[in-house]
C-alpha cells in the first residue's frame, strides 16, 4: 500500500566500507551487459528472471493501487533496454487479485507452480500478502517488498519475506506524536480498516497518543464497502472528535470524506498515507458522488476537507521539480510506460512503483552473477540497507529486520504548495510540517533523522 511524498529526498549519513561497494556497483551500471552464471534455481536462466506479483486491477482497492506494477515494469523494461541485470532480462509477470486474500492464493499457486517464477515481487495489500506468506515460504519463494507495513512481515518463520514501506506502527507513531504536541487536550476519533493495516496504524496511535484523548474508535470492512461512511462519521460528529484519523484505502478515505461534507463536519482530518493521495482520491470522490446521484457541489466540498489534512510521507514530492529522483522518474514513464504516464502521469502511486523497483534491481544486482533465492534473501540482509533509493530514511533490513523504510515526515495537504499536475487534473501539493522521523515499530522514542541528500545513479540519471 503506497505512502504519497513530500518535498526533499533524504539519503543517509556515514555509509560504510559495504555502502560504498554497493553504490559503486550502482554507479556503475550495475552490472549490465555481463555474462550470466550459473542458474540452477527456477525461474532463472542465462537470458532472463521470471517474477510475479498479485495486484488489485479491479475492485474496491484498484483505484491508484492499480498503477504500481505498471509502473514497475517502466524500470524493468529499461533495465532491459540496457542489457539486463548480470546478462538476465527481468520478466514481470502481475496478475489480478481484486484484493481478495482468495483470489490472492489460486493466483499466487500458479505464479509459482505453473509459471515458475523466481520470486513474488511487489504484490499488494495486508489479507491477501498474509493469506500466502506460509505457501511462499515453504516452497522457499522470495515474497519481496510487499506492498503494505504489516509487522509481519519481519518474523523469524518467514525468512522469505520482506516488507518495503515503513511499518504502519510506525506511521501510527510519527502522526501520534505529531497530534500529541500539535493538538494537546483536543478530542480524538479514529476510522480504522478492520485488519492488520488499520489495526497496526491505531497500535502506533495509541503509543503516542493518551487515551483519555480518544473518544471514539470506528472501523469498517473493505471487503463490503460499498457506499458512504456515514455511520462512521456520524458517530465521529457526535462524539465530538476534533482531529480525526483516517487509516483507509483511498476509495475508504473518499467514502469517509463524502458523508463528513454532507452533514457539515470538518475536523482536522489526519489521513495515513495509505489512503491521502489527491490524485488518486480526487477523482474518486467525483465518481462516487456522481454514481450515487449527486452533483458537482457535493464532489467540490469533500475534495475541500483534503485542503489541511496532514499525511505522513517518505518519499519526495511528485511536484518537486527540483528533485533529480522526480525528473528521473518522469522520463522513464514517458519512454517505458507512455500508456501509464498519458493517463497518470506522476503521482504517489506510479512513484511508488519506480522507486520499489530500483530498489528490487539493487537486490538482484547485490546477490551476483549466481543467482539463487537464497542468496538474494543474503544480500538484501547485507547490503539492502544501504540500498540507493529516494527515500527520506534509510531501509532497515538486515538478518533479522526485514522492514522497509524506519520513518516518514509529516506533511500537510496544502492548496497553498505547487500543485500536482496529472491527465487526470491539478491537485493541491504538500507542505513540510516536520520530518523527516525515524522509530521502531515497537516500543522506542520517535526521533528526528538528518541523513544527506540521495541522487540517483549516474546510469539512471544520464539514461532513462
Amino acid at each position: 500500500m503506497r505512502l504519497t511524498s513530500r518535498r526533499r529526498a533524504f539519503g543517509w549519513a556515514g555509509r560504510s566500507a559495504v555502502a560504498a561497494t554497493v553504490l559503486a556497483m550502482v554507479t556503475a551500471g550495475l552490472g549490465w551487459g555481463g555474462t550470466a552464471g550459473a542458474a540452477p534455481t527456477t525461474g532463472i536462466t542465462s537470458k532472463s528472471i521470471n517474477i510475479g506479483a498479485t495486484v488489485p486491477l479491479t475492485g474496491a482497492a484498484a483505484p491508484g493501487y492499480d498503477e504500481i506494477a505498471p509502473a514497475m515494469n517502466a524500470v524493468f523494461k529499461w533495465v532491459n533496454a540496457h542489457g539486463g541485470v548480470y546478462g538476465r532480462k527481468i520478466n514481470y509477470n502481475y496478475v489480478d487479485d481484486a484484493y481478495n486474500p482468495s483470489n490472492t492464493t489460486t493466483q499466487t499457486r500458479k505464479l509459482v507452480l505453473q509459471n515458475q517464477i523466481f520470486a513474488d515481487v511487489g504484490s499488494l495489500g495486508t489479507p491477501t500478502q498474509a493469506a500466502v506468506q506460509a505457501f511462499l515460504n515453504a516452497e522457499k519463494v522470495p515474497q519481496l517488498f510487499v506492498e503494505s507495513g504489516c509487522n509481519c512481515w519481519t518474523n523469524p518463520k518467514y525468512p522469505y519475506t520482506t516488507g518495503w514501506q515503513p511499518p504502519y506502527t510506525v506511521d501510527g507513531k510519527i502522526l501520534g506524536a505529531y497530534i500529541k504536541q500539535h493538538f494537546a487536550g483536543k478530542k480524538v476519533g479514529y476510522l480504522s480498516q478492520d485488519d492488520e493495516f488499520g489495526q497496526d496504524v491505531v497500535k502506533g496511535l495509541d503509543m503516542e497518543i493518551p487515551a483519555s484523548q480518544v473518544v471514539s474508535r470506528q472501523t469498517y470492512d473493505v471487503a463490503t464497502l460499498a457506499g458512504p461512511l456515514t455511520t462512521q462519521m456520524s458517530a465521529l460528529q457526535a462524539a465530538g472528535a476534533q482531529v480525526v484519523v483516517l487509516a483507509t484505502v483511498p476509495a475508504a478515505t473518499a467514502l469517509a470524506l463524502l458523508p463528513a461534507a454532507e452533514i457539515g463536519y470538518k475536523p482536522q482530518f489526519v489521513i495515513d498515507a495509505v489512503g491521502a493521495d489527491p490524485p488518486t482520491v480526487g477523482p474518486l470522490l467525483s465518481a462516487f458522488t456522481s454514481k450515487g446521484g449527486g452533483n458537482a457541489s457535493q464532489a467540490s466540498a469533500a475534495v475541500g476537507l483534503l485542503d489541511g489534512a496532514i499525511t505522513n510521507a517518505y518519499l519526495p514530492a511528485e511536484n518537486d521539480a527540483s528533485n533529480p529522483w522526480i525528473a528521473v522518474d518522469k522520463k522513464l514513464l514517458q519512454k517505458y510506460a507512455p500508456s501509464v504516464w498519458s493517463k497518470y502521469g506522476l503521482d504517489g502511486n506510479t512513484e511508488y512503483g519506480l522507486a520499489l523497483a530500483y530498489t528490487f534491481v539493487q537486490a538482484l544486482q547485490a546477490a551476483g552473477k549466481n543467482l539463487t533465492r537464497q542468496g538474494l534473501i543474503n544480500a538484501i540482509a547485507k547490503s539492502g540497507k544501504r540500498f540507493v533509493t529516494p527515500g527520506l530514511v534509510p531501509l532497515s533490513y538486515t538478518s533479522k529486520v526485514h522492514y522497509g523504510y524506519e520513518g516518514d515526515s509529516v506533511v500537510q495537504i496544502s492548496p497553498s504548495a505547487p500543485p500536482i499536475v496529472t491527465p487526470n487534473g491539478s491537485f493541491p501539493g504538500e507542505t513540510t510540517l516536520a520530518g523527516p522521523f525515524v522509530t521502531s515499530p515497537g516500543k522506542g522514542p520517535v526521533k528526528k533523522y538528518a541523513g544527506k541528500a540521495s541522487t540517483p545513479p549516474r546510469k539512471l540519471a544520464t539514461t532513462a
